[in-house]
Parts: structure tokens; C-alpha cells; sequence
């Protein structure tokens, strides 16, 4: 855990290992802030932890919800753009590096862009299943694990909501990146000792 802790930091990352979802919830919620300005990206390990419930119940922030139900596309796409200017950010990540790296894939690339550069702080959550031991063993967790997983979990939704399903691995991640570090501060990944998200 220690060498863990000294290979992000050496990346300019903050750790913080916590045993379980109930903790990593207590600890994401100390960096909301009254009258601050919060982004989010896709990341079903937000939801999973109760964080994502938590900030939608907030009065107290101004929140770029993209995923509130009935909005516009229009209006999503503005919300995205509002995060990645926001004073946090909060998402998830494809996979860690024992390294101290990121490795992420995304659709429109609104996450991977706030977590490079934009918003004041970004706050990453992720499970012990997202270490990997390289860059190359990301990219191919990438492919292997939460691509197809994410294909079904957004097809089902698509299929409930009776649309055509129409992902698939050629369009789910248009965007990829690998973060090699991040000015010392900005960046904090909270890591749980659970299985969670894709």
C-alpha cells in the first residue's frame, strides 16, 4: 500500500485507500464543499458507492448534471461543457497502473478531458479490480472487461427506453487516454478495497 501511495505520488497524484464502499462514500463526500461548482463523468463506481445519489440531493453546489432524466441533448451537452469548468470533478477510471498511472476510454470525451486538464480538482473513485500491472494491460481491460460491459449495460438502456440498441467495440470508447501525472494537488484517487464498476 505504501509503494502504491509513492508511485501516484510520484505522478503527482493523492491515494487514499479505503476498506469498503460505506468509507469511500465519507471520504468523497469531505471534498464537496458548500457553494462550489461539481462536473461529473460516467463512472457506475460513483453510483455504486451512493456518491452520485449524494450529490444529486445537494442544495447547497451548483451541479452539471448531464444525466438528470428529461433534459435535452442540447442541455446535456451543456452540462458537460459546465463540468469540465467546474471547481470539482468527480468520475471514475478504466484502469490504474501499479505504476501510478491512468488509462481511460471514453465515448465523448468529456471525462478523459477534465481529468487532463479544466476543472479546479478532479476526484477519481475506482475499485481494486481497476489496478492493472502496465499501460498495455489497461488498454486491454479496456477491451476485454468494461467495453463489453458497457455495451450491454447502455444497449439494455437503450432497449428499455425502445430504441435500437447501437453500441458495439468499434464506437464505444472514441477516445482513449493515458496519464502519466498531473500538477501535485489537483488530482485525488480514492481506491476501495471492493470489486466495483467496469
Amino acid at each position: 500500500m505504501d509503494a502504491q501511495k509513492k508511485a501516484f505520488k510520484k505522478h503527482g497524484f493523492e491515494v487514499i485507500f479505503v476498506s469498503n464502499k460505506e468509507e469511500a462514500l465519507s471520504v468523497a463526500m469531505s471534498f464537496i464543499k458548500p457553494n462550489m461548482s461539481v462536473g461529473l463523468g460516467g463512472s457506475t463506481t460513483v453510483a455504486q458507492i451512493g456518491l452520485l445519489e449524494y450529490v444529486v440531493s445537494l442544495k447547497n453546489i451548483t451541479l452539471f448534471n448531464q444525466y438528470e432524466k428529461g433534459i435535452s441533448m442540447e442541455e446535456n451537452t451543456n452540462r458537460r461543457r459546465g463540468g469540465l469548468l467546474s471547481d470539482l470533478y468527480i468520475c471514475g477510471t478504466n484502469a490504474l497502473t501499479k505504476n501510478g498511472e491512468l488509462v481511460n476510454a471514453d465515448g465523448s470525451g468529456n471525462r478523459v478531458a477534465a481529468q487532463i486538464f479544466g476543472p479546479k480538482k478532479v476526484l477519481i473513485v475506482a475499485g481494486k479490480n481497476k489496478i492493472v500491472d502496465t499501460i498495455d494491460d489497461g488498454f486491454k481491460r479496456i477491451h476485454d472487461i468494461a467495453s463489453p460491459k458497457n455495451i450491454e449495460r447502455m444497449n439494455n438502456t437503450a432497449i428499455a427506453m425502445g430504441k435500437e440498441p447501437r453500441y458495439n467495440i468499434n464506437n464505444i470508447g472514441n477516445k482513449f487516454s493515458y496519464i502519466n501525472g498531473d500538477e501535485e494537488g489537483r488530482t485525488t484517487i480514492i481506491i476501495v478495497d471492493e470489486d466495483l464498476g467496469f
